[in-house]
């Protein structure tokens, strides 16, 4: 085993890939409900969404369990994979709700859907054989490098802000602090008890307690229960159902003729001109989300060549893109590299035993789903603020002198959790990248790739919904 997956030469150990394989699962276990939620977006009482429902829920873990055993075997790195958020939002407006609002049939919108994932994922895979996607990759701007795992530092912690409501919505302001005046203990526990277990993961980390990001978690699971005066959720009685909508309508969707047919007629998802743009849309999306969480893990754990690109980026665009693939014939939305597992790689990780113990864990959920909810959202945030704390030292390498650096950087950097999409960071701060260089003097023949970057997002900003 320590061979195979170079452990000792990476300068870890057994014990520790496994804690840091457990942290990144109980960091991202809330996607395996949380994706056929956005799927069907809360449309429970529609005919059809609950079945689509149950087959996204077994088709999102297999999903996981593929792309992340993908990296622990093939490519060997500490990395997982699951169904992106933003994509599986974008999935649901864009194939199932339009069949809501006009009473049409969900689970044909649905299987649509998957044809389109299925082709972006084919393209994914494409790109990545013919070695475009690591071109892409490695052609950006250096300022912009440095800038993306500070900026998913920010988004990661943001969303644990959220997921626990530390910060909430304001009609005013947008965005608020949660309000602990006069409000009662059930409202106010998660984030207050997500403070504390923050505290907690900074403390054991400052005593240099090995594995201080689970450890802080499991404390803060005990408190959470002890508080609140709960109990995890065992309920198994329909365990069959969801296996049975599976097999009915998620892994057959695109082997069906109607929804080909469907997708591309041009009857339910507009004229062909909409369909290049929504398998462009999520292309688009799903590189640059890839991109930036490979920069990001990478750069936390000390895995970038001399150049400050990942190592084996290669083989990761290509996990990626088999994921995709395999996550469409499963029927479910796209799957990307999960920006969570930069909790995993905080906690140690350095080797593909990581993401093999976070896909078995998948497995066993695949079974047992109550598993994936005994870790509350107020213990799995504070890894996710913490990574954030730990990810914001690499803008420190940006050199804020040069607006021709500092302004694409920032851009990157803030833009992530602001529009809650590390893809549109990226495109972002590569459209103000090119606009400087242009009206500086300052561009130059190696800055084509990252203007066909700008302009592609030009594109998708204008003609995309997300």
């Amino acid at each position: 085993m320590d061979k195979f997956f170079k452990i000792s030469e990476r300068g870890s150990s057994i014990r520790t890939e496994i804690i840091a394989g457990l942290t990144t699962f109980f960091a991202m276990a809330y996607i395996i409900v949380v994706n056929p939620n956005q799927v069907v977006g809360f449309s429970f009482d529609v005919p059809g969404v609950p079945a689509i429902w149950n087959a996204v829920y077994i088709a999102s873990i297999l999903a996981a369990v593929i792309g992340t055993m993908m990296y622990a075997l093939y490519a060997k790195l500490p990395f997982a994979q699951a169904c992106g958020m933003g994509l599986n939002s974008f999935f649901f407006t864009s194939f199932v709700l339009p069949q809501i609002i006009a009473g049409g049939d969900v689970i044909k919108g649905y299987q649509a859907g998957l044809v389109i994932i299925f082709v972006s994922g084919l393209i994914f895979l494409l790109l990545s054989i013919t070695g475009a996607r690591q071109y892409i990759a490695k052609a950006m701007p250096e300022c912009i490098k440095k800038a993306i795992p500070a900026g998913i530092g920010l988004f990661i912690a943001f969303i644990g802000f959220q997921n626990v409501g530390i910060i909430q919505d304001n009609p005013y302001t947008l965005v608020q602090f949660v309000k602990i005046n006069g409000a009662a203990w059930a409202d106010i526990a998660p984030a207050v008890i997500a403070l504390l277990g923050f505290v907690i993961i900074a403390i054991l980390t400052k005593l240099n307690v090995k594995g201080a990001v689970l450890l802080g978690m499991l404390i803060t699971t005990v408190i959470w229960y002890l508080s609140t005066g709960t109990a995890p959720n065992f309920d198994i009685s329909s365990f069959a159902e969801p296996f049975k909508d599976f097999a009915k309508i998620g892994v057959t969707g695109i082997f069906q003729a109607d929804s080909w047919r469907n997708a591309f007629s041009g009857e339910m998802l507009g004229g062909i001109f909409s369909v290049i743009m929504l398998i462009v849309t999520f292309c688009l999306v799903d590189m640059f989300d890839t991109i930036g969480t490979l920069y990001g893990a990478a750069s936390e754990a000390d895995m970038l060549d001399e150049n400050g690109d990942p190592i084996d980026i290669d083989k990761s665009m290509t996990c990626d893109s088999v994921a995709t693939v395999a996550g469409a014939v499963c029927g479910t939305s796209t799957v990307t590299t999960f920006v969570e597992c930069a909790s995993g790689v905080a906690a140690g990780g350095r080797t593909g035993l990581t993401s093999l113990v976070t896909s078995l864990c998948f497995i066993v959920c695949l079974f047992l789903s109550p598993v994936a909810s005994i870790i509350p959202a107020a213990a799995t945030a504070p890894a996710l603020i913490f990574v954030g704390v730990l990810m914001l030292k690499n803008f420190s390498k940006v050199d804020m002198a040069d607006m021709g650096s500092a302004v694409p950087a920032f851009l990157t950097l803030v833009m992530m959790p602001l529009t809650y999409s590390i893809a549109n960071g990226i495109g972002i701060g590569s459209i103000a990248y090119v606009l400087i260089a242009l009206f500086t003097g300052k561009f130059s023949k190696k800055d084509i790739a990252v203007t066909i970057i700008a302009v592609l997002f030009v594109c998708k900003f204008i003609f995309g919904a997300i």
